[in-house]
Order: structure tokens, then C-alpha cells, then sequence
């Protein structure tokens, strides 16, 4: 077996495991090289399958290459070396590992060459993340982690079945496009859109991200919805059903992040908000689309890590996660200040950040293939993006009236991991064609028209504008924004207890009933068959009496006659 059939994921496995034997500098060097290797790796693998493993009857292709899949790879490898930088000095080396792990499940999923490798490395993603999640030590964590795993193991079994499906259906394992058109290809479809967090089962993204540490959310917000999307260019390009789903999930982030007090709440509804406009490039399925979903991806990867390691510091220096307790932060954290603000611009399309460079390409998309009502959609959701990351997070969290908090700032490493991702923004920005090049179809797209810029321009600094102006309402309170799975850890254990209360009931009258029934049998009994041991003639039961010669003759002519009369007919 030669090492192309190797993933560079087993890179990343191995690093787990050495993150758990070793201590100290050595730890550490595992962090921060590891991933420069797996980088490498991932550039060494050519375009097409690498080999095949007989498996049964079917023929297992573990690494296939191609640009898309290389760029989907990369970012997730520079992920895990500026998280491991972000992360290595606060976070405990079970921690680390499970991140690490986390990470080469989804980078194996980037280059599975058909559908079983695939689905492995997927529940190697969900076991993993959902360690990463119970890291947080809280019992909330521990609550929020097992809800986490039934959702993404269900979801993992959805996908298993829709996948055995299409195998007894085509007697194919590859991964190629298809559309939802019949009942495993839908299995299939709502297998990967459980983990890219679409609604009503999106909500375990928002109850889980803000549970684990504030280094644990930075590896969370990275790999788990992304992966998905990058299912969904693979198998449902053009798919037009993901259009809808992926505009409710981008009306949906936004109301809801803008509800949210907690900050860490408020850029995991966020992430629901801007992977729902990669889904929409998905169902649009031109080559500026799927253009624009992996461009978008690779932007999000960054600018969303930059804003959860900006949340995170706040949190790890102050020790405070809710809006409302926050304030004036700018005063003594000016470089964490002055990052966040670099990636709530970028999530806001803003000029001259990656996020400008990479979501209008979606909105191109749009107008190319006159879907006037989703360009119009997604340009009103781009204004309320600037209101509930662009604006509401930096204002809350470093600028609203002070709160009388004076925490240092960011340590060395987790700075230099945030300028990193901040200078990445800008770049990517500034200069787009150093993405456009690497995305797997040719780009003719020029995003620095001066209509496009003015547009862009015009609608954020009005709807910053309206942010103000309303500034009173966006007064956050001590409340609870109830989600979909209200449902499920509220609504249906109400069910089950009136459920359960229901079948007491029923069970209670059946008993009264048994027992009625049980007291006429047995009153049927001894009038008809009698009481054993019975010795006097009067009280003998009617069956146990002497009846006369006549009446015994009676019933028999009777019983004959019936016999006849039936026989007959």
C-alpha cells in the first residue's frame, strides 16, 4: 500500500495522539508544526483518485484531489495552526487533542473519494467536536455536549441510511453530483444539512458553540458547517430546494442574533447566518455560485475564527459573556478591540475586506441568473448582518457606556493568531485575485465596479445609521431567546409527562374493568358450572342439575335441527 492513499489528515490524527503523550515545549511544537506539515501535504496530492482499497465488493478510494477539495483542505489546515497558536498556552492538552482530531475528520472528508470514506470521517468529525463541547467543565457543557451528540449522531445515522440507499439503488459508492429526488437522495440532503445548521435542527449550534471554552469555540466554528457546505457543492450543485432553505437560514441567523445577549450567541447565530448564503450559491449552481460558496467559505473560516478569538479574550480576561455586562473595553484591550472590529467589517461585505470580495460574488450569481427576489433577499440580509455582527458586537462589547472593566489585553499568542486572521482579512480583500485563482472554476469578476462599491457603501452606513437611531431598543435584558429546539428539551418532555399521565389513567380503568370482567365470568361460573365441593342439590348450578329425560331430548332435537338448517344453507 503506498502513502497516496494516505490522507494528510493522518498527519493531524497522529499529532493527536502525540499532543497527548508529550509535555511542555514538545507539546507545543507538535501544535504549531503539525499543521504546517499537514499544509504541505495537502499540496502534494494531485488532482484524481489516488488508489483504491477492495472493501467487499466495493472499491474504497480514501484520497481524492482536486481544487475545490484542495482549497477546502487548506483552510482548514491554516485553521488548525493559527487556533493551535490562539489556543496553546490556556488550553489543556485534551482539549487540543480533540480539536486536533476534529480537524482531520473534516480534512478527510475533503479529500474521501466516495461515499463510505466519507461518512467515517463525518462521525469522526461528530464524535471529536462533541469532546471539544464538554471541555467547557460546566455542567452546561456537559448538558449542551450530550445534546450535541444525539443531534449530529442522528443526523450521522440519516445520512448512513440515505447513503445505503443510494449504494442498493446504483451499486455505487462515488461521490458525484445528484439531485433530491427520491428518498435516499433526500436522506442524503437532510443528513448534510443537519450539520450546516439549517432550521429547525440548526439550533444545537447555537446551544453548544457558547458552552465550550473560549479556545474551543474558535476550533467549533470552523469545520463542522463548512464541511457540509462543501457536501453539498459535491453532491446538490444546483440542487433548488437548498435556495429556499438557505434564505430562511439567512433571515433566520439575523433575527436571532439580534435578540441574543450573550456574545458568543450572537456570532454562532451569526455563523447559521452567513453559511445559509454559501447554501443558496449551492442551490443556484452556476460556476459563479459554486465560485462564490467556496470563496465565501474560505473568507467565513477566517473573519468568523477572528470574531470567536476577539469574543474569546473578552471572556478569558473578563470572565463575563452577556452584553449587558460589557463596555468600554477599548480603553485596555486596543488590539483586540481594533481585530474585532477588522472582522465584523469583513462579515459586513465591507470594501476592502474579504467578506466584500467573496459574498457580492453570490449576489452576482443571482442577478446572472435573474433571481431578482434572492438578489434582493440577500442584499437586505447583507444590511442586517452589518446591524447584529458589523455593529452590535463591537458597540456592546468595547463601546457602550464603560462598564468599569480594566482587563489586559490579549496574551502574545493569542494576539498574533488574531492579527494574523485580521491581516488575512484585508488582504483577501485588497487583493481578491490571490483567492480567485486557487477556486475551481475560471473567474471573470470584478468586484471593485464603482456601482458596486458605492451600493455596498450606501447600504451599510444606513443601516449603521438605523442601528443608532434605534439604539434604545437594542437594550439587552437578562432574557431567553427560545429557539427551535424549545421543542424538544421543553415542549416534548411536557408531552412525554402528559403522556405518561394519560396511559396511568387508561391503565387504571383497564384494571377496574379486568376486575368487573373477571367478577361477571365468575358469577357466570358458579350459576351455570357451579361452586366445587358443592354437596347440596339446591344449590347445584343449572349445567350441574338432573334435568328430566324430555328436556335433554328437547335440546338435542334442537342442536340437530340447527345442525341440519346449516348444513344446508
Amino acid at each position: 500500500m503506498g502513502f497516496e492513499l494516505f490522507s494528510p489528515a493522518f498527519v493531524l490524527l497522529i499529532a493527536a495522539v502525540l499532543i497527548c503523550l508529550v509535555k511542555g515545549h514538545a507539546r507545543t511544537a507538535v501544535v504549531l508544526i503539525a499543521p504546517l506539515i499537514t499544509l504541505w501535504a495537502i499540496w502534494q496530492v494531485p488532482d484524481g483518485v489516488q488508489g483504491t482499497i477492495k472493501f467487499l465488493s466495493y472499491n474504497i478510494e480514501p484520497v481524492e484531489g482536486s481544487p475545490l477539495r484542495r482549497l477546502f483542505a487548506t483552510i482548514f489546515a491554516m485553521m488548525v495552526f493559527v487556533g493551535g497558536l490562539y489556543s496553546f498556552r490556556i488550553a489543556r492538552w485534551y482539549e487540543l487533542a480533540a480539536a486536533f482530531a476534529y480537524a482531520a475528520g473534516a480534512i478527510g472528508v475533503c479529500f474521501a473519494g466516495d461515499l463510505i470514506t466519507l461518512f467515517l470521517y463525518w462521525e469522526m468529525m461528530a464524535i471529536f467536536s462533541t469532546i471539544v463541547v464538554w471541555c467547557g467543565g460546566t455542567p452546561g457543557a456537559k448538558a449542551a455536549g450530550i445534546r450535541y451528540a444525539i443531534m449530529h449522531l442522528l443526523g450521522g445515522v440519516v445520512l448512513k441510511v440515505g447513503i445505503e440507499g443510494v449504494v442498493v439503488g446504483t451499486g455505487s459508492i462515488q461521490i458525484q453530483p445528484i439531485l433530491a429526488t427520491d428518498f435516499s437522495t433526500w436522506m442524503i440532503l437532510i443528513g448534510i444539512l443537519i450539520n450546516a445548521a439549517a432550521p429547525p435542527v440548526s439550533a444545537w449550534l447555537a446551544d453548544a458553540y457558547p458552552e465550550s471554552t473560549p479556545t474551543g469555540s474558535v476550533f467549533l466554528s470552523a469545520f463542522t458547517t463548512k464541511t457540509a457546505v462543501l457536501a453539498l457543492i459535491l453532491l446538490f450543485p444546483g440542487e433548488p430546494m437548498l435556495i429556499g432553505i438557505g434564505l430562511f437560514m439567512v433571515v433566520y441567523g439575523i433575527i436571532f442574533a439580534l435578540l441574543e445577549n450573550d456574545v458568543r450567541r450572537i456570532l454562532a447565530y451569526s455563523v447559521v447566518n452567513q453559511v445559509g448564503f454559501m447554501v443558496v450559491a449551492v442551490g443556484i449552481g452556476t460556476e459563479m455560485a459554486l465560485n462564490g460558496a467556496t470563496a465565501h467559505a474560505f473568507a467565513h473560516i477566517i473573519y468568523k475564527a477572528l470574531l470567536f478569538m476577539s469574543a474569546g479574550v473578552v471572556i478569558y480576561r473578563t470572565g463575563k459573556n452577556k452584553c449587558m455586562e460589557l463596555g468600554g473595553l477599548f480603553r485596555t484591550m486596543p488590539l483586540t478591540c481594533i481585530c474585532g472590529i477588522i472582522g465584523a467589517l469583513a462579515i459586513s461585505s465591507f470594501p476592502l475586506t474579504s467578506g466584500f470580495t467573496t459574498k457580492s460574488m453570490i449576489s452576482q450569481a443571482a442577478v446572472d441568473g435573474n433571481l431578482v427576489w434572492v438578489y434582493m433577499i440577500l442584499t437586505a440580509a447583507s444590511a442586517g448582518v452589518f446591524l447584529h455582527a458589523g455593529i452590535k458586537f463591537p458597540w456592546f462589547v468595547f463601546f457602550q457606556k464603560d462598564s468599569g472593566l480594566r482587563p489586559k489585553d490579549a496574551p502574545w499568542n493569542m494576539g498574533l493568531a488574531m492579527v494574523i486572521f485580521a491581516s488575512l482579512c484585508i488582504l483577501l480583500g485588497v487583493f481578491p485575485e490571490v483567492l480567485y485563482a486557487l477556486l475551481p472554476y475560471p473567474v471573470d469578476y470584478e468586484p471593485y465596479s464603482i456601482g458596486k462599491v458605492l451600493f455596498y457603501l450606501q447600504l451599510l452606513l444606513f443601516s449603521g445609521l438605523a442601528f443608532f437611531v434605534l439604539l434604545p431598543l437594542m437594550k439587552r435584558t437578562m432574557t431567553i431567546s427560545l429557539d427551535t429546539d424549545w421543542f424538544w428539551r421543553r415542549a416534548a418532555v411536557l408531552l412525554f409527562k402528559i403522556a405518561e399521565r394519560a396511559l396511568g389513567s387508561i391503565g387504571k380503568l383497564i384494571a377496574v374493568q379486568r376486575t368487573r370482567l373477571q367478577n361477571l365470568l365468575h358469577q357466570i361460573v358458579v350459576r351455570y358450572l357451579g361452586q366445587p365441593h358443592t354437596a347440596d342439590s339446591q344449590e347445584r348450578a343449572v349445567f350441574a342439575r338432573s334435568w328430566p329425560v324430555g328436556t335433554t331430548a328437547l335440546w338435542i332435537a334442537a342442536l340437530l335441527s340447527a345442525y341440519v338448517l346449516m348444513y344446508y344453507l
